[in-house]
């Protein structure tokens, strides 16, 4: 007796014809049985993973959510739900006004900057090396390649009040220099007490911890690029500055567009940076931002439903600078997945 004799129904699957239609009938996908290892699998890399997630980011957030919509002091059982009042006080609040106009300049800024600088230091360790022979970097790119990365393995803390000290008026490793050199206007110069230097400042720093970070994120990148590329745009006449714009961007673009996402979160949000070399928010409030603008709110005002209002426009303001990225680069050409065009 054969198989298909044993089992009708696989007799039946397998002489299966043609539909009247033409079109072969759909084959049935078998369920996996519900074994101990099957459930357990889910239950630890699934069910596990997104319990915690519920719990430690949707639930707090939705706690925020609701206390934005109530007049709570933050250390009181005792509230008043009272709607929209704290939105409509943000938006006539000239101060959150400068805080949002501030964030959003970092946001500009230092994901811009960052990914220039990262991107060419990348570009010069992996390919900018001699032009005769095989592809390589410069000569003695693993040393700049770990000492680039120092800044980032430093506490951003740790690295904003190191260069709060350096650019100290009085004290300060910036103005001796300068002043060593000359230049006496620099003298006590206060680079963070100035309307004009106290944000490109804070950029600069914020900048110059993140670099090293990326440009590590942009040569494993462009590892993964075929040697045979870059030989073959040699052959054609490219440079380095051609080979950047019309190789390895292209071929990078996903790194590129995850970078600028992380770099603009951090952006945003900036508050170890500011507080720390302005806890006050700079002079003329120049360098205040949202989320040091919300934390003065909630535990110096102790008004946390106001807070909690500037905390919901903050990851609202945030989702809509990723939604941006994602546009932008879909509309530049950006592949999905699958690698056809967006």
């Amino acid at each position: 007796m054969t198989a298909t004799s044993q089992d009708p129904g696989r007799a039946l699957a397998v002489g299966a014809g043609p539909t009247p239609g033409g079109r072969k009938a759909p084959r049935r996908r078998r369920r996996h049985p519900l074994t101990l290892d099957y459930v357990s699998f889910f239950v630890m890399f699934l069910g596990l993973p997104l319990g915690l997630f519920l719990v430690f980011v949707i639930w707090p957030f939705a706690q925020a959510a609701y206390y934005s919509f109530t007049n709570w002091t933050g250390f009181s059982a005792d509230f008043d739900v009272i709607g929209v009042s704290n939105y409509l006080r943000l938006f006539n609040d000239e101060l959150f006004r400068t805080a949002v106009w501030n964030s959003a300049r970092l946001a500009l800024v230092v994901p811009l900057v960052t990914i220039s600088i990262a991107l060419i230091f990348a570009s010069l360790i992996t390919v900018g090396g001699s032009a005769k022979g095989n592809i390589r970097g410069l000569a003695g790119s693993d040393f700049y390649r770990v000492v680039s990365f120092f800044p980032y393995a430093i506490p951003a803390i740790v690295i904003a009040l190191m260069w709060r000290l350096i650019f100290d008026p009085n004290i300060g490793l910036i103005n001796g220099v300068l002043t060593a050199f000359g230049l006496g206007q620099f003298e006590s110069y206060p680079w963070l007490g100035r309307v004009a230097t106290a944000m490109p400042v804070t950029m600069f720093v914020i900048i110059w911890g993140m670099v090293g970070f990326y440009m590590l994120l942009f040569i494993a990148a462009i590892k993964g690029v075929p040697a045979e590329t870059f030989e073959a745009a040699r052959l054609d006449g490219a440079g380095r500055w051609r080979t950047i714009r019309s190789i390895i961007l292209p071929l990078i673009r996903n790194n590129v567009q995850t970078a600028w996402i992380y770099l603009g979160i951090i952006a945003l949000d900036g508050f170890v940076y500011v507080q720390a070399l302005n806890p006050t928010g700079g002079p003329a409030n120049s360098t205040l931002v949202m989320s040091q603008y919300l934390f003065r709110t909630a535990f110096s005002d102790f008004r946390f439903g106001l807070a909690s209002a500037m905390g919901v426009v903050l990851a609202l303001v945030t989702l809509l600078f990723a939604a941006i990225v994602f546009s932008v680069n879909r509309a530049l050409g950006g592949r999905d997945e699958k690698g056809s065009s967006g």
